[in-house]
């Protein structure tokens, strides 16, 4: 089979001719977030916001002309809005050089990268996220946690770093250490009382800085703690970052798995393997008389996974401590590592750690194995 190549997917788009600007896509620089992965090419086609409506046409024929390729299996295209193109005919009457296209680039000394995302928010995606790194710590697993949630971070908090700053050193951030990983933060850079009044290109700038001027030294798991829904960020990260795979938090009800779907459906066409769903909330054990009450309903993550076809990752308890320690900004996986509570978040750890490890061998990247 034919062996997909950057040059040659970029050769095929500069045959789709963009009528309005003159000239073809490459050329015009509407090309970004060019991915690929065995056989599946993701890019995306900037336009101006007033643009979208008529930029289809050449959408179609973008994705059809990539889709010729020997050896592509499938082709996600999407339109980006970005801010009004200034591509076109100078005065000199030429049109601008081609500009680099944007790839997704290694993060130096990180070997894999977890997405942990949720359609909506309120289903205790960040808990989660935290939890899991924790989790992965607890497994010999050298980790970072990047809380993405720009508008409302809550990882200082959760890790008990609420308050704290991020120094810098020779232009690079140091991330902040709190019970065996590295954190990194919008919270760790401004006062937690202030308000980020942001645009989406600058909350994607923020972004990427987090990324890629945060000294992580060498990790085997970065977690990304994504904001809630499916936005310009989400769109932004799953671009320019190569995610070796995501995770969604749901809770069971139907109005939480219904934002799910949609999660599962954007990594999909940006071509990031989902791992599979958790089911958050999934029942509430008394601690008094032990009764078992299934109060957001039970079963519809499962439900959900299969319609998705996600794997199932497992249920996390609707518990007490496990909101008190995560106030408290003492997890529950390190405050009470032998709990049962703990134990549902190891054993999640471990099935994402094998579901990060397979995409990581089918994607070429490298395998870890601890003995």
């Amino acid at each position: 089979m034919a062996t997909v190549t950057a040059e040659r997917v970029l050769d095929a788009l500069r045959t789709v001719t963009d009528p309005a600007r003159g000239g073809n896509v490459v050329a015009m620089g509407m090309v970004s977030g060019l991915s690929i992965r065995d056989g599946e090419v993701s890019f995306s086609l900037e336009v101006a916001p007033h643009e979208a409506g008529d930029k289809e046409p050449v959408r179609a024929a973008s994705a059809a002309a990539v889709g010729r390729l020997p050896g592509v299996k499938k082709v996600h295209a999407v339109l980006t809005a970005a801010a009004p193109s200034r591509a076109g005919t100078g005065a000199s009457g030429r049109h601008p050089a081609e500009r680099p296209v944007a790839a997704k680039a290694d993060i130096p000394g990180i070997r894999t990268i977890l997405a942990v995302a949720s359609g909506k928010g309120g289903v205790g995606k960040s808990t989660t996220a935290v939890n899991l790194a924790l989790g992965l710590a607890a497994e010999g697993h050298s980790v970072g946690l990047l809380d993405a949630d720009v508008y409302g971070p809550s990882i200082p908090r959760m890790l008990g770093l609420e308050g704290r700053r991020a120094e810098a050193e020779e232009r690079t951030l140091l991330p902040l250490e709190a019970f065996g990983i590295r954190a990194m933060s919008m919270g760790f850079l401004v006062p937690g009382d202030t308000p980020m009044v942001w645009r989406g290109p600058m909350v994607t700038s923020a972004l990427q800085q987090m990324l890629r001027t945060v000294r992580w030294g060498a990790l085997d798991v970065l977690v990304i703690d994504f904001p809630p829904g499916t936005g310009d960020a989400h769109l932004t990260l799953a671009q320019t970052v190569p995610i070796t795979g995501a995770v969604i938090v749901s809770t069971p009800q139907d109005v939480a798995l219904i934002d799910a779907r949609k999660g599962v459906k954007m990594f999909e066409k940006v071509a990031v393997p989902v791992l599979g769903i958790v089911e958050n909330m999934s029942y509430f054990l008394c601690p008094h008389c032990g009764e078992r009450s299934e109060i957001f309903g039970h079963g519809g993550a499962r439900r959900e996974a299969v319609r998705t076809g996600a794997p199932f990752l497992g249920e996390v308890p609707l518990d007490v401590r496990i909101r008190e320690t995560s106030d408290a900004g003492t997890p529950i996986v390190h405050a009470e590592p032998a709990g049962a509570q703990a134990k549902v978040y190891k054993e999640l750890a471990r099935t994402v750690w094998d579901g990060l490890q397979r995409s990581a061998a089918k994607a070429g990247g490298p395998t870890i194995s601890i003995e």
